[in-house]
C-alpha cells in the first residue's frame, strides 16, 4: 500500500511523505504506482521550475519526502492539487493508497 502522509502548518502544506509500493501488480507494471509518481513528479517539477527554493524534496528506497519551504500562493495551490489528484486516485483504488 501507497501511505501518503501530509503535514501542515495553520493552513499551508508543509512536508508530504509518500512512501510504499501500492501492490496492485508487479513492480514496472503498476499502474497505481506509476499514477502516484506521474502526479508527484509533476507537481514537484512545476514547483521547481518556478521557484527552485520554494521545495525540497529526498528520494529512497522506500519513497519520497517533499518539504515545502514557500508558503506563497502558487506553490500551496499546486501542492493542493497534487493532494486532489491523489485522492481522486485513492476513490478508484482504495484498498492501494492510504492518505493522512
Amino acid at each position: 500500500m501507497i501511505k501518503v502522509k501530509i503535514e501542515k502548518e495553520g493552513i499551508n502544506y508543509k512536508k508530504i511523505s509518500i512512501l510504499g509500493h501500492a501492490m496492485y501488480d508487479d513492480m514496472g507494471k503498476d499502474i497505481v504506482c506509476s499514477a502516484v509518481s506521474s502526479i508527484v513528479t509533476t507537481t514537484v517539477n512545476g514547483i521547481l521550475s518556478l521557484d527552485k527554493n520554494s521545495l525540497k524534496y529526498m528520494v529512497s528506497k522506500k519513497g519520497m519526502t517533499i518539504t515545502i519551504n514557500s508558503h506563497d500562493r502558487t506553490t500551496q495551490i499546486l501542492i493542493r492539487n497534487m493532494i486532489n489528484l491523489l485522492k481522486e486516485l485513492k476513490s478508484n483504488y482504495k484498498e492501494y493508497i492510504e492518505i493522512k
